[in-house]
């Protein structure tokens, strides 16, 4: 028996590649996600996707399934108070992880990992909505909404080859 995908994580796939405009430029899609969520869900006034924005995806993916946002969505340390602590050992697809990285922090979707890294289904991973293996030592948090069951079980996959992400900017 397969387990469905949570609706958050399916909402962060559909939107697999969406990439940062380049120089001065605004990707209209990453701006509409700003515009609906709103600065109230936030925290701040952002008006540029030079700013990180893995807060903003996570947010967008999670009030496009109906479920609240983290407190200051767009600050990714926001994310590793949300919803209910979840152990290591019990990931499943979907979990909210929050890492720390030179310069502040990153918060991205558990969809696997290997013995050395988590995958990450992330925003702001390259400048793009994209799948990065992270370093599990520096993963701070992992979350799960409240009042949603936890749904699957941890996925271990190969590295494919695929270098550890350094920095997610």
């Amino acid at each position: 028996m397969t387990t469905a995908e949570p609706a958050w994580l399916k909402a962060a796939r559909s939107k697999l590649g969406t990439r940062e405009a380049p120089g001065p430029a605004n990707s209209p899609t990453i701006m509409g996600w700003v515009k609906r969520l709103g600065t109230k869900a936030l925290g701040i006034v952002y008006n540029a996707d030079s700013v990180p924005w893995c807060g903003v995806f996570v947010a967008a993916c999670m009030q496009e399934a109906g479920l609240p946002t983290a407190p200051i969505a767009v600050r990714a340390s926001a994310w590793a108070n949300y919803g209910q602590r979840l152990r290591f050992e019990r990931l499943a697809p979907g979990a909210i992880l929050v890492f720390q990285r030179p310069g502040g922090g990153h918060v991205g979707f558990y969809v696997g990992e290997d013995a050395a890294a988590y995958h990450v289904l992330g925003g702001n991973q390259g400048d793009a909505v994209s799948v990065m293996r992270i370093a599990k030592d520096r993963c701070i948090a992992a979350r799960w909404p409240t009042g949603v069951v936890v749904a699957g079980k941890p996925v271990l996959l190969g590295t494919n080859g695929a270098a550890v992400s350094r920095n997610e900017a």
